[in-house]
């Protein structure tokens, strides 16, 4: 099995360039600062042999500037030699829009009650703080990305 690949097409390597085998990548969503060896963290990194109240100290460490219980994506890389690297994301998109417009929570049927309006202004200011974790170039295709994730929380577009 070939090593993962980066955006830059350079196979995903441990600290140095040392070609260390990787095990695996784990996904994961944690609140920021919170990370503790309780499920999901705990089963996800044993399953690997990785050293999990390690991970939590460097995670909360790491996540410690953020708003308190943000959802934080966070990518880790388990290498042989049961050691890790890993990178955080932003919050999801979902979370950044209901932040916009102070909302508790979106539609519970999308697209036959709604949960509340959204300007494209406020769409536009969710994209920028997103577009370095997004899959695109242009921000007409990040406002796209963040409409759509409107539209499923069941809210209103307002143009």
């Amino acid at each position: 099995m070939a090593a993962p690949q980066k955006k830059d097409n350079k196979p995903a390597t441990g600290g140095g360039g040392k070609g260390k085998q990787v095990l695996g990548l784990i996904k994961l969503q944690i609140p920021a600062g919170k990370a503790n060896p309780s499920p999901p963290v705990g089963p996800a990194l044993g399953q690997k042999g990785l050293n999990i109240m390690d991970f939590c100290k460097q995670f909360n460490d790491a996540t410690k500037t953020l708003e308190a219980g943000m959802p934080v994506p966070v990518v880790i890389t388990a290498f042989s030699d049961r050691t890790f690297t890993f990178i955080t994301r932003l919050a999801p998109n979902t979370y950044w829009i209901k932040k916009a417009l102070k909302l508790e929570k979106g539609s519970v049927a999308p697209g036959k009650t709604t949960a509340g309006k959204i300007t494209r202004a406020q769409i536009e200011k969710v994209a920028e703080q997103k577009m370095k974790d997004m899959n695109c170039e242009k921000k007409e295709s990040a406002y796209q990305i963040i409409r759509g994730s409107a539209i499923s929380m069941g809210l209103e577009i307002v143009e």
